[in-house]
């Protein structure tokens, strides 16, 4: 059952989180504070869901942290907190012709990979999730018909980046509806927010203020905000607040001060409480941890809280996961929290960043219109050779779950588009129906599953990359770019040279858009690195 499934990813989640702060030895209970009598039996293990084929293992921390080493001498982040989810194998459609896996809307591996990169440093292969970088960028989808909840989009043409043969890049692209922001549900927030002491730097505590500030801007008279505080402890700094006085939730956000070691598991456990008191049936409910991911004391019957969150969830309270900071960061616990959660997990390393997310997309952050959203592809085995997904290794669901609606998968907020991109050889000369692609997700308000489809074939499909979308050659230049940073077997025949040169082209199409113009930066310094 989901239930059941959600809290032992919780559980597992939490314990990584708890050893990886212990150096990854066993840590010792404690007993939590809590005003609640939690009596959960433990659950028992399950298995989860199975990719079509497996993919590489690989440790879920940095070498240094592995190794016991010191902190390193230069300006490198130390004790980052990454897991590798391998990369997706190319599948014959003679053997499998159907891929199936949970859309997802994070963005915080493509954020994380700038920091790095603004830093003087490469990112870590561990830490790049390819669909994070694709779907951090706009990709100029139209808008669904009226009274259609989402569209699908399908385009493709040639790879610019493989020699040897000729492969073919299709990117599909899932289009939700758009709230106008005066028409949004009422929302009620909790902060969970860590104060603790490797909180105290302006990049970390500060920034979270500040980013807090910008969101206060944007509330409505009938939102509510709370917030929870916890370093060695949890506590309540503001009791639910309308948003019509913001002067009392701005007091609130300033009198953040650090505190103490990092009892995450208090946190939550208290957030997710205040979160019930202030429930609104009619609006949006949503728990909002703002952390480094990393906590050093109060591991304490995990399987009993976790299984309380695990009935919050059902009953409707969402997470979402904003990391802040580096050194000593645990980003694999951030996104699989988000992801367990219900929600979705972002990466803010400046006020720029704080401000597109709660500003810019402040309605899409907040409002949810699909839970559990699935994309299955069947490939035409008489046009279709072999294909790739490119990126959302953890993303994976077994091709026969696709309609249970059991299965937890991806949630998507209002005016988020999804994108997931293909590489397929296709048989020389032949002509048809290439895939067709379907969706599924459940309505949040009415939890009514739907499912809609969409055919591609071969007349559709260009050959000329250069004659294609710019928003498609943005998309599978960005995609060669993230590969190549984690040092996918898929990238070998490409350079960061050779990403650099489309790079710059696409942008003179792409005139005067900012993120792109960053992007062309981040190669250009990534390349220089890597010479």
């Amino acid at each position: 059952m989901k239930p059941l499934r959600k809290a032992i990813g919780f559980s597992v989640l939490l314990l990584l989180l708890f050893m990886s702060a212990c150096g990854g030895g066993a840590p010792a209970a404690t007993e939590a504070p809590s005003s609640q009598d939690y009596s959960y039996e433990s659950p028992a293990a399950t298995e989860a869901p199975a990719m079509e084929e497996p993919a590489a293992e690989a440790p879920a921390s940095s070498p240094q942290q592995q190794n016991g080493q010191q902190p390193p001498s230069n300006n490198e982040p130390y004790d980052m907190f990454f897991e590798d989810y391998g990369v997706n194998p190319s599948i014959d459609t003679e053997d499998d012709n159907l891929s199936t896996f949970a859309l997802d809307v994070d963005t915080g591996s493509y954020t994380v990979m700038r920091n790095y990169l603004q830093d003087g440093n490469l990112p870590p292969q561990d830490s790049v999730r390819v669909e994070e970088y694709v779907n951090y960028f706009d990709h100029g989808y139209a808008l669904p018909p009226p009274h259609q909840a989402f569209g699908i989009s399908i385009d493709g043409g040639p790879s610019p980046f493989t020699e040897t043969e000729r492969y073919d890049m299709l990117r599909i692209g899932i289009q939700g509806y758009e709230v106008a922001d005066e028409d949004r549900k009422d929302a009620a927030l909790t902060f969970v927010i860590d104060v603790s002491g490797s909180m105290d730097m302006d990049n970390r505590l500060g920034l979270v203020k500040r980013s807090l500030e910008l969101l206060v801007e944007q509330l409505h008279r009938n939102d509510t905000v709370s917030i929870v505080v916890y370093g060695s402890e949890a506590r309540v700094v503001l009791e639910p607040t309308p948003g019509s006085d913001s002067g009392r939730i701005l007091d609130a956000i300033y009198s953040l001060q650090p505190e103490g070691a990092t009892n995450a598991e208090a946190g939550l456990r208290l957030g997710y409480g205040m979160a019930m008191e202030a429930f609104n049936r009619d609006g949006i409910n949503r728990v909002i941890l703002c952390s480094d991911g990393v906590a050093n004391v109060g591991l304490t019957g995990p399987d009993a809280i976790l299984g309380e969150v695990s009935h919050y969830v059902e009953e409707g309270i969402t997470l979402t996961t904003i990391g802040f900071g580096m050194d000593n960061y645990n980003d694999t616990l951030m996104e699989q929290l988000a992801d367990n959660g219900d929600g979705f997990y972002a990466y803010v390393d400046d006020v720029d960043e704080a401000r597109k997310l709660f500003i810019d997309e402040i309605t899409g952050t907040l409002q949810t219109i699909a839970l559990d959203a699935k994309v299955q592809v069947d490939f035409n085995p008489q046009v279709v050779m072999r294909y790739r997904l490119v990126g959302y290794e953890n993303r994976a669901v077994a091709d026969d779950e696709f309609r249970d609606n059991t299965v937890d998968a991806g949630e998507i907020g209002a005016g988020h588009s999804v994108t997931a991109l293909y590489e397929v050889k296709l048989y020389p000369e032949a002509r048809g129906r290439i895939a067709t692609v379907l969706m599924r997700w459940e309505d949040p308000d009415t939890h009514q599953v739907v499912e809609i489809s969409k055919d591609y074939d071969t007349s559709q499909i260009s050959s000329d990359f250069r004659e294609t979308d710019p928003y498609f050659q943005r998309a599978v230049v960005v995609a060669e770019f993230a590969e190549i940073l984690k040092g996918s077997y898929w990238a070998e025949e490409s350079s960061m040279d050779d990403v650099y040169d489309e790079a710059r082209r696409i942008a003179d199409y792409l005139y005067r858009d900012d993120v792109m113009d960053e992007f062309v930066d981040l190669v250009r310094e990534a390349r220089r690195l890597l010479d």
